[in-house]
């Protein structure tokens, strides 16, 4: 599979960087404002790996990459308003799609890809990363064996980024609490489906770099809160972490020590050993996988992408002060 990767920020440089490692992908080319450079790539702690784009492909533009019959797929890792219109193009091209999340700005535009991609008959895949990280993952499964949920809470917050200037526009990212929260509420979908209903309070305060949700979702019998955002231009640290309560024990999980710890009912508690395994690289991974077999994604269908859209247009239209 020979691919391109479209936008060298944080994101596309970090996916070019498992690109240019990985069995069975030629990166092929990369687009950007200035492609011919060196670039250090560090992700998540990670030591950082050195990237030489003078030896790929430079292009100039979406529209060059999807005129070239060497081109099997696009990693789009653009600024989010670009989203839906890149991955449309690029489907209507015959290239199979990755996007980075959101998958769009809006569920409508979501549902828009999502058609053409079905047309096309391409594959389709928004990068929600949790959905490959350890601790998330392992989650899921001990789920499974710790009975009926009674309630779930995730948060996830950092400072506004300085260093973008299009993340900090709210009619590029859709603001904080969406770019950085449809994280949680995407994983949310996955463990528990839509929520019957919805709503949420925060606060924003664009000129101090405040854009934050604390958002409720309603299950059958339970509830999930779902709360952080962007808190001030500054050094607060980013931090994600999640606590679910079950009858039989309770998961809970910090990025500040790394652990996933189970409580259980009546027991000791147990430190769950996570495989050392690379979040992006199984990500990636699995969309090549995909590719090669053209079957749609079994962990990141496209359409609970949208959903988790969705969900959060609803969150940020409850909290009543969207400055969209």
């Amino acid at each position: 599979m020979r691919i391109v990767v479209s936008g060298l920020g944080f994101m596309g440089a970090t996916h070019a960087g498992v690109w240019s490692r990985m069995a069975g992908v030629e990166l092929y080319g990369v687009i950007s404002r200035d492609p011919h450079k060196n670039l250090s790539v560090g992700n998540l702690g990670r030591d950082a790996v050195a990237l030489d784009f003078t030896t790929l492909k430079a292009f100039h533009s979406l529209a060059d990459v999807l005129g070239d019959e060497n081109v099997d797929a696009v990693d789009l890792c653009t600024p989010t308003d670009q989203h839906a219109m890149e991955a449309t193009a690029s489907l209507q091209a015959g290239k199979h799609v990755l996007v980075e999340k959101p998958l769009a700005l809006t569920g409508a535009l979501a549902d828009q890809v999502i058609g053409q991609a079905e047309r096309s008959g391409r594959v389709l895949m928004a990068a929600q990363v949790l959905r490959f990280m350890p601790a998330y993952v392992r989650a899921k499964e001990l789920m499974g064996q710790l009975g009926r949920v009674r309630s779930a809470t995730f948060r996830r917050r950092c400072a506004a980024p300085a260093w973008s200037q299009w993340l900090t526009d709210v009619k590029r990212s859709g603001g904080g609490a969406f770019d950085l929260l449809i994280h949680d509420v995407d994983y949310a979908r996955w463990l528990f489906g839509n929520p019957q209903g919805a709503r949420a309070s925060g606060a924003v305060d664009e000129a101090r770099g405040i854009d934050t949700l604390a958002a409720e979702l309603h299950y059958d019998g339970f509830s999930v809160g779902i709360s952080g955002g962007w808190y001030l231009t500054g050094e607060y640290p980013f931090s994600m972490e999640f606590t679910i309560l079950c009858d039989g024990g309770v998961l809970d999980y910090s990025s500040v020590s790394g652990a996933l710890t189970l409580f259980p009912a009546g027991g000791a508690n147990e430190a769950i050993v996570l495989p050392e395994a690379d979040p992006f690289h199984q990500e990636l991974a699995h969309f090549r996988d995909c590719v090669k077999s053209g079957m749609p994604s079994s962990i990141c269908p496209p359409q609970e992408s949208a959903d988790a859209v969705r969900i959060m247009e609803s969150l940020i239209k409850s909290r009543g002060c969207d400055p969209r």
